[in-house]
């Protein structure tokens, strides 16, 4: 898999096509916005969708595991979608096959199940925040981020615009990272982009395809 180092302070974080972060100290592997069910929610609502997305979305995940053997896995929001559905059943049982990788989640708007749900799979909830060092995770942007600190959120699927060819221009998911804070592309493959605009002291990494480039 092709990673870009990002440094951060004395802490390194790899930006992967994967749509996830590895950090190095912690052996931490990091996504936001799964999204899981999401499809099957839209199947129940009348509107066809591929479940290939959904299985190609843990097949993703599953293979970042495997690459990075983390100590353990944050989930900075909405790792579902909707109610329980088959999908999230296809991920208890998924989620079942790695019990000894703990689940960190950071309640995102879209994680409506109950605290029990949870629980029985094994996937510890933080309703806010999740702090790990000087290192806050949130679902959304934080408005006042502790001196020291640093915070990492998801929720607005950040997109970056590449010009291509002649005046065509083309959104990609990216990560974003700022003087006091990232937010994290959602992991999902079937969501939107809310395109970001930098300033010149910030880094962006775009995910074209299978590859990271630094904008």
């Amino acid at each position: 898999m092709q990673v870009l180092p990002h440094q951060q302070g004395t802490d390194t974080f790899y930006v992967t096509p994967a749509r996830c972060l590895f950090w190095e100290q912690e052996q931490a592997l990091i996504v936001s916005d799964l999204h899981l069910g999401k499809t099957a929610h839209f199947r129940k609502a009348g509107i066809a969708m591929p479940n290939q997305v959904f299985k190609d979305d843990l097949q993703r995940l599953f293979n970042a595991i495997q690459h990075f053997q983390p100590k353990y896995l944050v989930i900075v929001g909405d790792m579902g979608h909707s109610k329980n559905n088959a999908e999230l059943a296809t991920f208890a049982r998924w989620r079942s096959d790695m019990p000894q990788l703990p689940f960190h989640l950071v309640r995102g708007n879209h994680d409506i199940l109950p605290n029990d749900w949870y629980r029985s799979h094994d996937i510890t909830v933080h309703e806010t925040t999740f702090t790990v060092r000087n290192i806050i995770f949130s679902h959304d942007v934080l408005t006042q981020i502790p001196e020291g600190h640093y915070s990492m959120s998801g929720h607005i699927h950040p997109g970056i615009l590449l010009k291509g060819g002649g005046r065509q221009k083309l959104a990609f998911p990216c990560f974003y990272f700022g003087a006091r804070h990232a937010v994290l592309p959602a992991f999902s493959a079937f969501t939107g982009l809310a395109i970001v605009d930098p300033a010149a002291t910030d880094d962006v990494y775009a995910i074209v395809q299978q590859s990271v480039i630094k904008v």
